[in-house]
């Protein structure tokens, strides 16, 4: 039995914030921002919430492939910014599309989630217990971002994006290879919304952090040094060379973070797919986005071997080669 990715879906919130829009009411420009991370835009919701987007997203996957969501089995959901503690925002979604048989459950990661969510899901359903699923990466980071830090506020976007996978009779398989690490010694390199312990029976002078902090230099280097080697690793674990990647779909943190990826690893960038410019960092659904771009443009082809890497808070890092 194998297990194929058949489809891909996006959705991303129709409203669109400009660098010259942000820097109405911070000190940046469109100059600064897309000197130091290639973005010029991303997309901002102004009411939709982490399930909605998500939702749409399975909507569009669901319809492309013309099947029900009560044909699916489960639903995981990558994301760093839920609607709520609980429940996961993955039922949330189950009841939104209608998806009455799925098992449902969040998958946190931050910016690796959708590697960690797809490679969870692979598994599972090489036990042979489940015939459809959907992996779904969807952030709406507009609510955990402080609107005055200059440092976050210009990288992060809204969206949702994901795959739906299918057992196949055949021995066809979409999944090639994975590798995939943690280091929870730098894990304050990047926290949002840290809840600390209160109740009556402790004092309580601690003051809660609710935007997101980054140590935005400790992350450009962590992935300088940690990215180049998931994907070394992962294409000699798939017994590949480099030559036979077609693409690399890699988390859209930052152009210039991606260009040295590159280097690093002497894949050319021509292979490096691109979308930051207009979506900025969206987190756990940059690489379904992005992926399904790809596939819509008609730059990804089918037997094309396909290299996603994910990277970010926890901190967490990890590839796959794909192959649809």
């Amino acid at each position: 039995m194998g297990i194929k990715i058949t489809t891909t879906g996006h959705y991303l919130p129709a409203f669109t914030v400009s660098n010259d829009d942000l820097a109405q009411f911070m000190d940046t420009s469109d100059e600064w921002i897309q000197k130091r991370t290639g973005i010029k835009s991303r997309h901002i919701s102004t009411g939709e919430n982490t399930s909605d987007l998500a939702s749409e997203a399975a909507k569009r996957i669901l319809a492309k492939r013309g099947i029900s969501a009560e044909e699916l089995d489960f639903i995981i959901l990558a994301t760093m910014t839920p609607d709520s503690l609980t429940p996961s925002t993955a039922c949330v979604v189950q009841d939104k599309i209608g998806a009455a048989k799925a098992f449902c459950f969040d998958v946190s990661a931050a910016c690796s989630g959708f590697i960690y969510a797809l490679s969870t899901a692979s598994h599972l359903m090489k036990s042979g217990n489940y015939k459809k699923g959907l992996v779904l990466g969807a952030e709406t980071m507009s609510k955990v971002i402080n609107w005055q830090d200059r440092s976050t506020a210009v990288l992060f976007g809204d969206g949702a994006g994901g795959v739906l996978l299918e057992a196949m009779d055949s021995e066809e398989d979409s999944f090639i290879a994975e590798d995939l690490h943690s280091d929870g010694t730098r894990h304050m390199a990047l926290v949002a919304d840290q809840k600390n312990t209160q109740n009556p029976f402790i004092p309580n002078n601690e003051e809660q952090s609710y935007y997101l902090e980054m140590d935005g230099r400790g992350i450009f280097d962590f992935a300088i040094r940690s990215v180049p080697t998931t994907i070394n690793h992962v294409i000699e674990k798939g017994k590949l060379n480099k030559e036979d990647i077609s693409w690399v779909v890699a988390h859209q943190a930052n152009k210039r973070l991606l260009e040295a990826i590159s280097k690093k690893t002497k894949i050319p960038f021509e292979k490096f797919g691109l979308n930051i410019s207009e979506t900025g960092n969206t987190s756990a659904g940059s690489i379904p986005i992005l992926l399904d771009q790809m596939i819509a443009s008609k730059q990804i082809q089918p037997g094309d071997n396909i290299l996603l890497t994910g990277f970010g808070g926890g901190l967490t890092w990890g590839s796959l080669i794909i192959k649809l």
